[in-house]
């Protein structure tokens, strides 16, 4: 019985959401260097970003609340790992569109190799390509 109701009811994640000093500026950041579609404008102003595999992403306007000191095992949400078909291949990509590399790669836990990198913003991200199916898609 252990996940049988939540295999029928819980779906996945249908999008992180990241609270941005300049929303419209940072929705064309991953518009454009990460290639997320840019779906749907609120007047708040809110964007919906979608990718390649229809994974969205909200991009919503931060409050006045001091951005806190994170790193990766900081208490909380850490980072939004995006998926890649070729990792040297994304990586060259992103060395081309100047990210912010914040390490080197490493192997990714469950097999394959992740690079942490940040948005213009300071918000955690990294590139992953998996060795195997963690998913079971």
């Amino acid at each position: 019985m252990n996940g049988e109701l939540g295999n029928q009811v819980f779906l996945g994640i249908d999008h992180p959401a990241v609270a941005a000093a300049d929303v419209d500026a940072l929705a064309e950041w991953y518009s454009a260097t990460l290639g997320y579609a840019k779906v749907f404008r609120h007047e708040k102003p809110v964007w919906i970003l979608r990718a390649a595999d229809g994974t969205l992403i909200e991009i919503m306007p931060r409050d006045t609340t001091p951005r806190p000191e994170r790193t990766t095992w900081t208490p909380g949400w850490s980072h939004v790992a995006i998926r890649v078909s070729d990792f040297d291949a994304a990586e060259r990509l992103l060395d081309e569109r100047g990210v912010a590399w914040t390490g080197e790669v490493s192997q990714a836990v469950g097999g394959g190799k992740v690079r942490n990198f940040t948005d213009p913003e300071g918000n955690l991200l990294q590139i992953l390509q998996r060795t195997n199916d963690l998913a079971g898609a």
